[in-house]
């Protein structure tokens, strides 16, 4: 049985998560700023469909792209020193996070529900959540044509979704999401899941206690805080 959480309620130990499916480990309805910078602390996040309680995960193996090992392709690399676009960071958050819900197949829906926009725009609003927008120009002036959003505590950067509108409009925005976390010493980047496509770019999995090993050492370390336009 998933434990339920109330509001003064803390995370069971991870080890308690269960493998089928991989990695859940409690539900509760509490999406506070508190709970969920808790959560990414001890690697935990919250996934559910509209409807459902607040389900929290843990996957073990859980899927990393450390900033140095960033694959950028070769057509990745023309397309970027094209430079016909703009990217801009924390400039349009919560119109990322709606392009990301944006259903992707015939099935429609999404996990990105209005609670969940509501949350992520007060975490962006305390300084901890930030998005990384690719702007080109088309008929009506500038659009938003890809980007992703994700959430910074201490060192570590936990990624959440993407979406493209344009071929490499969201690897844009990713390869200068990892150049940033570069130049201010981030040293992973959490990708939650094991997709092909991370695998591509770049993205490994280890063990979840690994995985909580290193959140201990980057989470408590000094940020670069606060909101990240100009970055």
């Amino acid at each position: 049985m998933i434990p339920w959480l109330y509001p003064s309620t803390p995370f069971p130990p991870l080890e308690q998560a269960l493998t089928e499916p991989n990695g859940l480990l409690a539900a509760g309805d509490d999406l506070s700023l508190p709970r969920l910078l808790e959560a990414y602390r001890h690697g935990i996040f919250p996934w559910f469909n509209e409807g459902e309680p607040v389900l929290w995960w843990s996957p073990d193996p859980r899927m990393v792209l450390f900033p140095d090992e960033f694959k950028i392709s070769r057509s990745l690399k023309k397309r970027l020193a094209r430079a016909d676009y703009e990217v801009r960071v924390d400039t349009a958050f919560t119109r990322v996070m709606r392009a990301c819900a944006e259903p992707r197949d015939e099935h429609g829906g999404t996990w990105i529900s209005e609670p969940m926009i509501a949350a992520y725009d007060a975490l962006h609003e305390a300084g901890y959540a930030h998005s990384f927008e690719t702007w080109m120009d088309g008929e009506d002036g500038e659009e938003l044509v890809g980007g992703l959003y994700g959430v910074a505590v201490g060192r570590a950067f936990f990624g959440e979704s993407m979406f493209t509108r344009k071929t490499d409009a969201s690897k844009i925005a990713l390869a200068h999401l990892v150049a940033t976390l570069k130049q201010h010493d981030f040293g992973v980047i959490d990708c939650q899941m094991k997709t092909a496509h991370l695998a591509s770019l770049g993205a490994r999995a280890i063990p979840r206690g690994e995985f909580s090993r290193l959140l201990q050492q980057l989470t408590p370390q000094s940020q670069f805080f606060g909101p990240w336009t100009g970055a």
